[in-house]
């Protein structure tokens, strides 16, 4: 059965609501135990795939003893597996020891490929056709060049449609990360920078495509990189600066969206308080006044032309944003925070200053110690965290 024909089945499994796929609150993104019977099967299948997919290259009695699940179990989840094109056997062991010889398996790699799309950049729409280990097999992109509205969207579904004819594989997925926010369905609730209100960019791509969608919040997309392929560690928070500010929270193994899926908007959050606490607020007085690389970028320029350094605009933006930050380190006491975005403005003087604001502003030795540091991911982190959310929502892996 080839892998299409296997989404198919799965589909017709307990699974959460259509559109929700990994964007479920409260959901861990990664099986490690057996659940109840009702449920067993799927959850199962997503156990066997799971370890593969982390650790590969196992015979079915490593998989009973990774997943506590029996050998009897294993072996006919192997056996469907292999008939849908999901997993392979790669022969046998070579350290193999007398009697029946140990077949090695693992994920089926080349079996699927996934389309990623950024929207987050403030000059450009990025795209590209990935494996399911996160590599960038072809990319494209389209220059933003001051579109909003429905002159976005048509650039969104045309990069999409360039994509569709680079795959050379069958799709597995198309995520997308777009910045503002994203509610359970996909629909983009409110983008300011692309002048997007109530846009159902989930639903138009899956009509105008028949493959699977999901779109979520491009920070909230990013987190899941940093999760998935730099194997992140404990709670975390992820900042995505970009055309605006908005981040990411993983809180014991799932991501926080909060009541209104709103979690993470720190970007219209007011930091800009030197009148006093009675100061109102003011649009030119929030995080993004300081951060976001528009503005940024802008305020180093002119420093620039006047004669002026660089350093004390990148230490007063880090110092900003370690304002904003403090209160949900605290709050959380959060291991690790994590800064993505052009390395050119945040390495270096802006980190520094956000560590150095934070051990000013939370408790030290149970908030202090938090690890602080740029992502691993470097500018391709949303394409590959839309890896992460296809294969979490299609397959239970991550």
């Amino acid at each position: 059965m080839l892998i299409d024909e296997a989404r198919r089945q799965i589909a017709t499994e307990p699974r959460p609501a259509p559109g929700d796929g990994a964007m479920v609150p409260g959901r861990a993104l990664r099986p490690r135990s057996k659940v109840l019977p009702e449920h067993a099967r799927h959850h199962n299948r997503s156990l066997v795939l799971q370890s593969l997919y982390r650790e590969g290259r196992a015979s079915r009695a490593d998989l009973a003893r990774e997943t506590g699940l029996t050998r009897v179990t294993i072996s006919d989840l192997v056996g469907e597996l292999i008939a849908e094109g999901l997993v392979i056997e790669l022969g046998q062991r070579d350290d193999a020891r007398p009697g029946k010889p140990a077949v090695l398996l693992d994920v089926n790699r080349a079996a699927a490929q996934i389309i990623g799309v950024d929207l987050s950049e403030h000059s450009v729409f990025r795209g590209a056709v990935l494996d399911i280990d996160g590599r960038l097999l072809e990319t494209a992109e389209v220059a933003l060049a001051g579109s909003r509205g429905e002159e976005a969207t048509a650039k969104v579904l045309a990069l999409v449609d360039t994509l569709i004819e680079k795959a050379s594989a069958p799709i597995l997925g198309i995520g997308i990360g777009s910045p503002g926010i994203v509610d359970a369905s996909g629909t983009v609730a409110a983008a300011p920078n692309l002048g997007w209100s109530d846009v159902p960019l989930q639903r138009r791509i899956a009509e105008r495509t028949g493959l699977a969608v999901f779109v979520a919040n491009d920070a909230n997309v990013a987190v899941l990189a940093e999760h998935g392929f730099a194997d992140a560690q404990g709670d975390m928070m992820l900042v995505k600066v970009g055309h605006g500010v908005g981040s990411g929270l993983l809180v014991a193994g799932a991501l926080v969206f909060g009541s209104r899926f709103a979690a993470g908007e720190i970007g219209q959050v007011m930091v800009g308080t030197d009148d006093g606490a009675e100061a109102p607020y003011d649009r030119e007085k929030v995080l993004e006044a300081w951060l976001a690389v528009p503005r940024l970028e802008a305020r180093v320029a002119d420093a620039l032309a006047a004669g002026r350094p660089a350093e004390p605009v990148l230490r007063e933006a880090g110092q900003r944003l370690g304002v904003a930050l403090a209160p949900i380190v605290g709050a959380l006491n959060l291991s690790e925070v994590v800064l993505s975005g052009p390395e050119g403005l945040l390495a270096g003087t802006v980190i520094d200053a956000l560590r150095e604001t934070l051990l000013n502003r939370t408790m030290a030795g149970f908030h202090s110690d938090a690890t602080i540091r740029m992502t691993s991911q470097g500018r391709d982190i949303v394409l590959r965290g839309c890896v992460v959310m296809v294969l979490s929502a299609q397959l239970g892996v991550s």
